[in-house]
């Protein structure tokens, strides 16, 4: 199958994100914000079809929404990315929307930027269509700017990109537009929600994200002066900073995680001995190993309980050990369990790693009971 054509950057191992475009655009929308989200994030950047690199012939005339974002999954799995945060712009956030309301289990978390639940009827959309169909882009590309940017801003690359597209791509995507209203479904969006508006946006005013807000429990709305509609191109540190804090979610909810199953004291002995040297790597457990490992559904605590002490004794980490058995025992393993996990481990870690492990198992348990 071909592919949505994408830019990936940032480490392998990190939270996937994946970025989506406006309408026009290519994934050069990202550029002043994408390398700094590709610190902390495993970032993937998609062009739209017949938009930048992706082929026209992914997409014909009377497409949805439903149809990108099935593209957009699929590029997803090619890469081995099961569930990832998502941002979308206008277009790309329709398609954020969508894959809400219809593949929850995909996302972790959604920023929907300069979009909407639906775009003013298809009317106008159909429009543009038949006129794209007929004329071609050169003359809307001449008028881009005003749709896209506040004051004289512009972007020379993305006006190219728009001049360059596809016009039957774009007009089918013109189709999807107007064919999307996702307005009776919103309530049931249950991942961490973020709009952004740009206050001086013709094409989505704020009112169509304060909309999706009010709708999506527990959704944040932020409105950037001075933005228009291509707010991250025109406005790159406000929407690299709303985006960083709602991304970056899984630092605080590992953590939360990371009291509930290690206790607070040792929490908090962590966090004293914390230094500037050493603050990096903690933020990177918190977020990775407890926000997203530790909290992924598929597995219960108890059944990761086990694994870790496994894997503990397996490699002769005992002082994490320690800490493992009293996590274990927090998640509901008896003394019996731990012993029956300790006793597997003789026959495929050998007999003297059990022994160890055994031993210091005992101690911790009692400790725990708070016997001599």
């Amino acid at each position: 199958m071909t592919l949505l054509n994408h830019r990936a950057e940032g480490p392998s191992s990190a939270p996937p994100l994946l970025l989506g475009p406006s309408l026009g655009t290519s994934f050069a929308l990202w550029d002043e914000v994408a390398p700094e989200l590709s610190i902390s994030h495993r970032v993937v950047r998609w062009d739209l079809p017949g938009h930048g690199g992706s082929a026209a012939g992914l997409i014909e005339a009377g497409a949805t929404v439903g149809d990108l974002a099935r593209l957009v999954l699929a590029l997803a799995d090619s890469l081995g990315i099961e569930r990832f945060a998502y941002g979308g712009v206008s277009l790309g956030g329709a398609v954020g929307l969508h894959l809400a309301v219809h593949h929850p289990q995909r996302l972790s978390s959604l920023a929907v930027i300069c979009s909407s639940a639906h775009f003013n009827g298809a009317g106008p959309w159909e429009e543009r269509a038949a006129l794209v169909r007929r004329e071609g882009l050169a003359g809307l590309a001449e008028n881009a700017d005003a749709r896209w940017f506040a004051g004289d801003f512009t972007v020379p690359r993305l006006v190219r990109d728009h001049r360059d597209a596809d016009p039957e791509a774009y007009a089918a995507c013109c189709d999807a537009l107007a064919a999307f209203d996702l307005r009776d479904r919103l309530p049931e969006i249950a991942v961490p929600a973020l709009l952004i508006a740009g206050r001086e946006d013709p094409a989505t005013p704020p009112a169509h994200l304060r909309e999706i807000a009010d709708a999506v429990p527990g959704a944040t709305l932020v409105e950037l002066p001075g933005a228009s509609h291509l707010a991250p191109a025109q406005c790159p540190e406000a929407v690299l900073t709303a985006l960083r804090a709602h991304f970056g979610q899984g630092a605080s909810r590992g953590m939360a995680v990371r009291r509930e199953v290690l206790g607070d004291a040792h929490v908090d002995r962590a966090q004293d001995r914390q230094t500037p040297f050493t603050a990096r790597f903690q933020d990177f457990i918190s977020r990775y190993a407890w926000g997203e490992i530790w909290t992924d559904p598929t597995l219960s605590r108890r059944e990761r309980s086990m694994i870790t002490l496994t894997a503990l004794v397996a490699h002769g980490h005992y002082d994490e050990l320690a800490l493992h058995v009293r996590a274990a025992h927090r998640n509901g393993l008896t003394p019996e369990e731990i012993g029956a996990v300790l006793l597997q481990t003789a026959v495929y870690c050998g007999v003297p790693a059990a022994n160890s492990a055994f031993a210091m198992a005992q101690r911790v348990l009692a400790e725990e009971d708070g016997t001599p």
